[in-house]
């Protein structure tokens, strides 16, 4: 089967989570490509593979074929969930062959243009597997299941390529920050690992956002307006003066690079009782803990302002991994070499989100993250080379290839 074929077999299973969701797995449906997995990797000869059928994790391990070599057991993680917010039925995607740079129409009202994405310029003459438009294609993260199975598949097909033993695992719920709530590190037994995890190919990263949720809960009171005067409290303008209590120009559409934001996700309410949800995020612990601060801060003067109207809950979501990686920096250095002797430059950036590895390494597995190749994540605009797929799958037999 082509890294392709096996690609394009992934995706047509809706695995979206919900945030909304309290059960681990967020959705039952994740286990439908779990199971599928599961069977792929026993059919494979993959060793000791098993499926966590309370939490939907798939590990398998690959047995080291080196006789006279002690090197580091090396795992490799992808999750199988798709982003919630815009539709996970990735059945109705297609290949673009040999794009010639112009402008791709998804549907009658969806294009890829470059002028919009400039980054298409880079991939003239590849093959771009694309969305219909609707729904998201699910290159995050099924594009790093299907590199990391590729991967898989060439090593036992070829043991003259030397290696140490390997580790491979599928998380459920990363999407919705819960990917490594139940992961097995003990059990997983590697030493270090990689999260498959990343865009555009040649992307390598060790940095991450400092993380955290919060839900805003207001209850006003709400009176006739005709005579509330003095005694309505009207939740939806409380929530609106919150927001304008924040730095106007610490949001996502102002920021880039190091910049750390709050993003009201969503507002719900009305006078009554609203409710909102925003995302806190910082590279700077430091800046992070200010930034969490200044909201409780808020909230305390709108409660004496308002009568105790507005309950606050933060939940930290996870922590930049640098610090505890850079320890490891031959993690990163292996990773550059992979790339380049593939023909690829590499790209070490820092990540304007998070991976189940920046949780992962504070469980004591350090575990940086590559690029799958994939483009416009979280969207319906979402595509991928074909030659992307191919070049991470190599990429990564590369880097497990011992000297």
């Amino acid at each position: 089967m082509s890294i392709t074929e096996r690609f394009m077999r992934y995706i047509s299973i809706d695995t979206q989570s919900d945030e909304e969701s309290s059960t681990s797995p967020s959705t039952e449906k994740q286990f439908r490509l779990a199971r599928l997995l599961a069977k792929e990797m026993t059919e494979m000869g993959i060793s000791g593979v098993r499926l966590d059928e309370d939490h939907c994790c798939v590990y398998g391990y690959i047995p080291s074929n080196l006789e006279n070599k002690d090197v580091p057991a090396l795992g490799f993680i992808s999750h199988m969930d798709t982003a919630p917010g815009t539709p996970g039925d990735a059945s109705n995607a297609r290949i673009h062959r040999d794009y010639d740079g112009g402008i791709i129409r998804l549907n009658d009202s969806v294009s890829l243009d470059p002028e919009i994405f400039p980054e298409l310029n880079n991939y003239v003459g590849c093959d771009l597997i694309v969305t219909d438009g609707v729904s998201l294609l699910g290159a995050d993260d099924k594009a790093g299941v299907a590199e990391i199975m590729t991967m898989a598949e060439r090593l036992l097909a070829d043991p003259s390529i030397p290696h140490g033993k390997i580790g491979i695992a599928f998380t459920s719920d990363e999407e919705v920050g819960r990917g490594a709530d139940f992961f097995d590190v003990a059990g997983f037994g590697m030493d270090y690992a990689y999260t498959v995890d990343g865009g555009e190919i040649g992307e390598l990263e060790y940095e991450n956002f400092n993380a955290a949720d919060a839900r805003v809960y207001i209850k006003g009171r709400d009176i006739h307006p005709g005579s509330a005067k003095g005694k309505m409290i009207n939740a939806v303008r409380i929530a609106a003066e919150l927001d304008s209590m924040l730095p106007q120009e610490q949001r996502p559409e102002y920021t880039d690079r190091y910049d750390g934001f709050y993003h009201l996700i969503q507002l719900n309410g009305t006078a009554p009782e609203a409710e909102a949800h925003y995302i806190i995020r910082d590279h700077d612990a430091e800046l992070f803990d200010q930034k969490i601060k200044l909201m409780e801060t808020c909230v305390a003067y709108l409660n004496a302002k308002y009568d105790n109207a507005v309950q606050l809950v933060i939940r930290e979501q996870y922590r930049n991994m640098k610090e505890l990686i850079e320890p490891h920096m031959f993690l990163i250095d292996n990773a550059k070499d992979a790339f380049r002797a593939c023909g690829v430059e590499p790209m070490v950036k820092a990540i304007r989100g998070g991976t189940d590895g920046a949780r992962l390494t504070y469980e004591g597995l350090p575990c940086p993250n590559l690029s799958t190749g994939g483009m416009n994540f979280h969207s319906n605009t979402e595509y991928i080379p074909v030659q992307s797929l191919e070049k991470m799958a190599d990429v990564l037999v590369e880097l497990v290839t011992v000297k």
